[in-house]
């Protein structure tokens, strides 16, 4: 890796921390580029240790920095070594000081919108060559901007977290693993020298999305299958269902490996595509056929939907609520965020909210890299149903 990825991937892990509360100064970063110079960057135990001493101030944040960390590097091998690239020269340092201060938030920036295009950029890095389209709307794309945002969509990191099963493993855990004890006791007489310990073993936690397919949704359906193919060739467990006025699995479809294959298959056996929405019956028909099955693993689920529902509100009410007692998350995605003068009006949308954990836009690729990380810095915390996120 070079060190300008370097620059880049620490930048963007202090970024993430300014979002979940820690207190990361770019003069900060500076000194932890410099300290970082004279660790064994294939260490990780010493990057994390050097890392957590400069940004963690106060003790209660030890645990979700170790969270964090553990997050935003799972899925990356060595993401600080630089080849032997030194970063400690002017250059570097002064690239990482001016990607710094473009990484800000915007209420911390200068107020410039020069930086706008590399706050995306650095979040996610694969996305350099997207030739501005970061926040470009889903709805204007080309098929040439299509097939960009699709390959930039395919290299971002979904790490929904794990869950604990109820099966016990060996491992540092409450419980006493009182059989392995005996076990080891024939080795010294019948004495018991250590107590082994046994604990929850982890699984990785499954992704839902329910994806609304209806006329109002016709400019975004198109995008909406490559975000779902992307996510289900990452690896991922994923359920995949569509609906208008009725509800539509297409998990299998999804998963054939050619896109243009996977998006005829769909289409194929969605017999209400842009049609009417319903999405409180949608929902119930999920919760009958569906949710025994697909949500018995407490998966985080992604509802994708712009909330124009010709329903009655108190069924999608009732619906929302049940869906959201039995997963671990719910995320409502709504591409009209971000557009001129939009609010959460309409009488669905009214009687759903209180029952949304987070409120996301989903219109741009710089909206679903925010996604990414968000789920990547909630991937371990059990959402607090009194504070619940609305953009």
């Amino acid at each position: 890796m070079e060190a300008g990825n370097f620059v880049d991937n620490l930048v963007a892990f202090s970024r993430l921390l300014r979002r979940v509360g820690f207190d990361v100064p770019v003069g900060r970063v500076l000194d932890l580029t410099e300290a970082l110079t004279h660790v064994d960057l294939d260490s990780r135990d010493e990057v994390f240790h050097t890392c957590r001493a400069l940004l963690v101030q106060r003790h209660e944040q030890l645990v979700p920095f170790a969270e964090v960390f553990d997050a935003f590097w799972r899925d990356h091998t060595n993401p600080f070594v630089t080849s032997g690239a030194r970063i400690r020269d002017a250059r570097t340092t002064a690239a990482l000081a001016s990607a710094s201060a473009g990484l800000l938030p915007p209420e911390e920036s200068s107020g410039t919108d020069e930086g706008a295009d590399d706050s995306v950029e650095g979040v996610v890095q694969t996305w350099s060559d997207t030739g501005g389209i970061a926040n470009k709307d889903f709805a204007e794309f080309t098929a040439d901007e299509l097939s960009r945002a699709r390959l930039a969509l395919e290299q971002l990191d979904w790490i929904p977290g794990e869950r604990r099963t109820r099966r016990w493993v060996r491992g540092h855990g409450p419980r006493i693993d009182l059989r392995r004890a005996l076990m080891q006791s024939l080795r010294t007489g019948g004495e018991v020298i250590v107590l082994p310990t046994r604990r929850r073993r982890s699984k990785p936690r499954p992704l839902v999305l329910l994806c609304d397919v209806s006329g109002s949704m016709e400019r975004y359906s198109r995008m909406l299958l490559h975000f779902a193919h992307g996510l289900a060739h990452r690896g991922r467990r994923l359920e995949v269902f569509l609906f208008a006025t009725g509800l539509t699995r297409v998990t299998r479809q999804i998963r054939l490996r050619r896109l243009d294959a996977a998006v005829s298959a769909v289409s194929d056996v969605v017999p209400d595509w842009s049609g009417g929405t319903r999405i409180g019956p949608a929902l119930r028909q999920f919760h009958q056929r569906w949710a025994r099955r697909v949500l018995h693993q407490a998966p985080v689920v992604l509802l994708i939907s712009d909330g124009w529902d010709r329903g009655d509100p108190q069924v999608l009410r009732e619906q929302v609520a049940r869906l959201q007692r039995s997963c671990h998350r719910l995320i409502w995605l709504n591409p009209l965020i971000g557009t001129l003068d939009y609010a959460p009006l309409t009488r669905g949308l009214q009687a759903a909210l209180p029952f949304v954990d987070d409120f996301l836009p989903a219109r741009t690729l710089a909206d679903l890299s925010e996604l990414a990380l968000h789920l990547s810095a909630i991937a371990s915390s059990t959402p607090s149903r009194r504070r619940r996120s609305y953009i």
